[in-house]
């Protein structure tokens, strides 16, 4: 996914309010951004760290900015992360689209939001031959050792919840699928059942009702994201 307008660069001031942070712009101006991450952003944070904003064309909007990427100091080295949990979703309608989803290849069709389970929506239902695809999409941007990473970074009870229902899914004899997809380079996945063992648990329970799960490491640079190769999922 390219973005439509250069990234404008600043240096990370603070992350506060959940959804809100304050970035000094080359200019010497401080900007307040559009945090689209709910999440504690292990890592991610720390003040004076290059970020990568997008600017929006839509003045009705409050936030002009919106934080899209910081060059974090991961283990194994600095390299960019995507922080816009809005992303992912837009990253794997884009793979779909291409064809560079082997799991949804023979699918003919993707809609996104579909109501399932207990007053959930699914992120979307994939269809063809093989019948309907209920289809979770999470976005991972936290590694503590080199070459891993892993989901979530805070507790994620609505998380656990969609593997739970995705489970339900599969024992009613339909299909499930969820889609990890990581905004970083790394080598492998896994859960972080020392954050959120209740999601570690619906996690290892969906997966033995069947719930099939992947995980994709993105390529990113100032210019573009995009799903990139599919990693092993090391949980046990």
């Amino acid at each position: 996914m390219r973005f439509a307008h250069p990234l404008t660069e600043g240096r990370l001031v603070r992350r506060y309010k959940r959804f809100l942070a304050d970035v000094e712009l080359a200019d010497g101006r401080v900007v307040t951004a559009h945090c689209a991450n709910p999440g504690a952003m292990v890592g991610l944070v720390t003040p004076g760290r290059p970020v990568l904003l997008s600017a929006s064309t839509n003045p009705a909007r409050k936030l002009a900015w919106s934080w899209e990427m910081v060059e974090a100091e991961l283990p194994g080295g600095a390299q960019w992360v995507g922080i816009n949990t809005l992303r992912p979703n837009q990253l794997v309608a884009e793979a779909f689209r291409e064809g560079r989803l082997p799991p949804l290849r023979e699918a003919a069709t993707l809609r996104p939001e579909v109501r399932y389970g207990r007053a959930s929506r699914v992120d979307f239902l994939a269809d063809g031959p093989a019948g309907p695809c209920h289809v979770e999409v999470k976005n991972c941007h936290m590694m503590r050792e080199p070459g891993l990473a892993e989901f979530p970074d805070c507790t994620a009870a609505r998380s656990a919840r969609h593997m739970d229902e995705l489970a339900e899914v599969v024992r009613g004899g339909g299909r499930a699928l969820l889609i990890v997809v990581v905004q970083m380079r790394a080598e492998r996945f896994d859960v972080a059942g020392d954050i959120d063992p209740a999601f570690a648990a619906a996690f290892r329970r969906a997966r033995a009702a069947g719930v099939r799960t992947l995980a994709y490491a993105c390529r990113l640079d100032p210019a573009e994201v995009a799903i990139d190769r599919e990693i092993p999922i090391v949980t046990a």
